[in-house]
This record gives C-alpha cells, structure tokens and sequence, in this order.
C-alpha cells in the first residue's frame, strides 16, 4: 500500500516555519497541514554530543507543541544543524556573522544533520540523517555577493544549498541533498510509512 494510502484518514501535521520543509513535504505528494508558530526555546545540554543535538532539539519543538494530538494525527517536527570542527552554526544573527561562518566553511567540509520526530497521541518517534558537504575556497567578493543578495539569515550555518552559493561553491555531496536543504525527504517518508503500520 502507498504511503498516502495509509494516510488517508490521518492528520499529518508539519510544525516548522521553512519555506523549504514545506517544499519538500509537498512535494512528496502528500497531504499535510502547517502548524500555527508556537514558541520553543532552542537550548540542548553543553555534555550532548554535537551530531545528536538536530534529534534532540526536533524532539524538543514536538513536546512544545501547544495542542493536544487525536488519534488520527501525526505531528511532524525538524531541525538542521551545520556542524564544522565540533563547533554548530546555528541562523547568523547579523550579516556580519553570515560572512563569518561562511568564511569558517570556506575550503572546507562539513557535516549537515537534520533531526525529526514523528509523534501521535500513542507514541513518539525520532531519527536523524547526515550530510557531508564540500565547500571549494569562497572568495570574500563571492561571500559578500551572496550575504547582500540572498540574505540568508533565516538558515542554519549561513547558506542554502538550493541558492546561487550551492551552484558555485559546492564541489560535493556525501549523503541526501534534501537533507542539506532541511527535510530528509527519502529517510522521512520510509520512517512515516513505518509510523503508520
């Protein structure tokens, strides 16, 4: 049976306020609604390892959802962290700190880990999916280009790969590039078709 076969009658519930999820989602050709914003305070302990905290923080904003689930929904809940020498860049809150975690990736690679978690009335699931992304020297004439241009402020790690600086600067991917862009659509729809059984 596919997948939105044994959605029919469900409530799938998207609790993120990405654009880009929401692309992705629908594009899956399935049916979902977009939560209205609800506040979550985004902190993880200092002792969590770095590569776990994306899990963490998804299973975080699905316990802050405000309403409570019936029995024919399922709530669904992300979040992306970019990773580069243990250290996570999380949305920049300025321009200036865009061109500096630009410049920390420039020439480089790093890891991209997108968390979700499932949840119904009845249990709660959550999974994690890595990316390796490969970054050629970014030039700071490049790296201001992009910064003014696209202002990428509302991502983490201060860059989209689906934009300008992902056509020209990226010289690899190891891993799902929908992951990259903030939904492992792929991995997403096996865990749900799983959720479901």
């Amino acid at each position: 049976m596919l997948l939105h076969e044994k959605l029919a009658g469900r409530r799938l519930i998207l609790a993120s306020a990405s654009p880009r999820r929401r692309q992705l989602l629908g594009e899956c050709g399935l049916t979902f609604e977009v939560a209205a914003p609800f506040e979550c305070e985004e902190c993880f302990p200092n002792t969590l390892p770095r590569r776990e905290v994306a899990e963490y923080l998804s299973r975080l904003k699905s316990e802050a959802y405000p309403l409570a689930l019936t029995a024919n929904d399922i709530l669904i809940t992300a979040d992306t962290t970019v990773l580069v020498d243990d250290t996570i860049l999380g949305k920049p809150a300025t321009e200036q700190e865009a061109l500096r975690m630009i410049a920390l990736l420039s020439g480089r690679s790093h890891i991209v880990t997108t968390g979700v978690t499932l949840r119904s009335a009845a249990r709660t699931h959550s999974f994690s999916t890595e990316s390796l992304v490969h970054f050629r020297p970014i030039s700071p004439e490049e790296a201001t280009y992009y910064v003014e241009h696209y202002r990428p402020l509302d991502k983490a790690g201060a860059y989209g790969i689906q934009e300008w600086i992902g056509y020209v600067a990226i010289e690899g991917i190891e891993g799902s590039f929908y992951n990259v862009m903030g939904l492992p659509v792929q991995r997403l729809y096996k865990e749900l078709d799983a959720f479901c059984d």
